[in-house]
């Protein structure tokens, strides 16, 4: 029989990158509990509707990208390809709103069919935050911060926040119109899909990588000229505070995001970790999500940033910074002590042992082999461990555990095998 293999797109984490992972998660929730944001879980199905409408269906992620079927009972649904519809759902369906302003983040797995890369999977995981009940621009600024100041925390360096304003609908309708006709008048230098999307989403031509179509745009006119003196004046304070907070940034006439739904304040924060300028978080402002979803009128906002494309940002900068915060996050993680053990009363003396030092609290390896005391003691110079125990049944039988210092200076230490706290502080007293 042929050996099964993951579907493409679909990646396993392993036990090292599931570690590095959850350090990541763990600074997050903490950073997100110091600002009075509580966790939202949401199911990875949803109905397909949900998408084509929070979404857009002109968008690519509707049009091409989404994994949707029909299931038994003739409902048409799809694995969630990004989190703000199912959270601004959820909070709709159950009527949070009426509790006030909702603070939320989430984080977990979304699914689009492209074409996978590095940092880019078909099944892909993301932590967001969306902050529903707020409009004003000091609340963009510090949804923004908290973005920027989780990838400080982090370790992320090359850091850059770029912002743009989409401005209102009204805005977006008159720049569309003024844009469309200035495309369409150089049709012939746009490259394929940015001549699809001419009839269909002209703002996404905006974010084309095409090096042609990009020399173009230079000379296109900007969505800048075409906002009212309310959607200006909304930038130009959210600029103000975060020149307020110290957070340097860059006003990019270009950048617009890829969902129907934003409106006024977009941004993207990137890294040049990867040796060229990454996205690594990117979001802004939808007003009107919350009503085209079913619920009341309801200003909002929120961000989102990939978790693969972050942990190969922390991994480069673990790399170039060795005793930064980034590798601490990506390091190896090491037990306590490791516990050698061979005989057969000194396997069995072994294992209550590791169960009472790990109630105590101490990360204990213990090894099962078998094998000569030779091997083991190689596995335990392996594991970073800081001690090794080492037990046998000559250790059993004068009641003591040996207590031997693998990365640290001290001495080799005999303590009672009947008394876990003496090994809890011997480690202690030599840290």
């Amino acid at each position: 029989m042929s050996q099964l293999q993951s579907l493409r797109g679909m990646v396993d984490l392993l036990p090292v990158q599931t570690r590095r992972w959850q350090a990541v998660e763990a600074v997050a929730r903490a950073h997100f509990r110091r600002s009075g944001i509580e966790e939202i879980r949401t199911p990875l199905l949803e109905v397909t509707d949900l998408f084509a409408r929070g979404i857009g269906e002109a968008t690519d992620v509707v049009g091409k990208e989404m994994y949707s079927f029909q299931d038994r009972g003739d409902r048409f649904c799809t694995l969630r390809p990004e989190g703000t519809a199912s959270v601004v759902r959820s909070v709709v369906q159950h009527g949070l709103l009426s509790q006030g302003t909702q603070k939320l983040w989430y984080g977990g797995p979304m699914f689009r069919y492209e074409r996978p890369q590095a940092g880019r999977q078909r099944q892909f995981h993301q932590i967001g935050v969306e902050w529903l009940g707020v409009s004003s621009a000091r609340s963009d600024a510090e949804v923004i911060a908290l973005a920027w100041d989780l990838l400080e925390v982090l370790g992320v360096s090359g850091l850059e926040l770029q912002i743009n304003s989409l401005g209102t609908s009204e805005d977006r309708q008159r720049y569309r119109s003024e844009l469309v006709d200035w495309l369409a008048a150089r049709s012939d230098q746009l490259d394929p899909d940015s001549k699809q999307r001419l009839s269909s989403n002209p703002l996404r031509i905006l974010d084309s990588k095409n090096p042609q179509t990009q020399k173009l745009l230079a000379e296109a006119p900007t969505l800048l000229g075409a906002l009212s003196e309310e959607s200006t004046q909304h930038l130009q304070l959210v600029q103000s505070y975060l020149a307020d907070m110290d957070i340097p940034f860059r006003v990019n006439t270009r950048l617009v995001r890829g969902l129907d739904y934003y409106c006024h304040t977009a941004f993207e924060i990137t890294s040049d970790q990867l040796g060229a300028q990454a996205t690594v978080c990117g979001g802004g402002r939808y007003d009107g999500l919350v009503q085209q979803l079913g619920g009341p009128p309801t200003p909002a906002i929120g961000w989102a940033l990939g978790m693969e494309r972050l942990m190969l940002v922390l991994e480069a900068e673990a790399s170039a910074n060795p005793d930064g915060a980034a590798a601490s996050l990506t390091a190896t993680c090491a037990p306590d002590l490791y516990l050698v053990n061979r005989g057969e009363q000194a396997e069995a003396a072994a294992l209550v042992l590791a169960r009472q030092l790990r109630t105590a609290g101490v990360s204990v390896e213990l090894d099962g082999s078998g094998a000569g005391f030779g091997k083991q003691f190689k596995r335990a110079d392996r594991s970073g461990a800081r001690w090794t125990a080492v037990i046998g049944d000559e250790e059993v039988e004068a009641g003591q555990i040996r207590l031997k210092p693998l990365l640290i200076q001290a001495e080799e230490q005999q303590v009672d095998l009947k008394d876990p706290s003496s090994v809890v502080a011997v480690l202690q007293t030599n840290t």
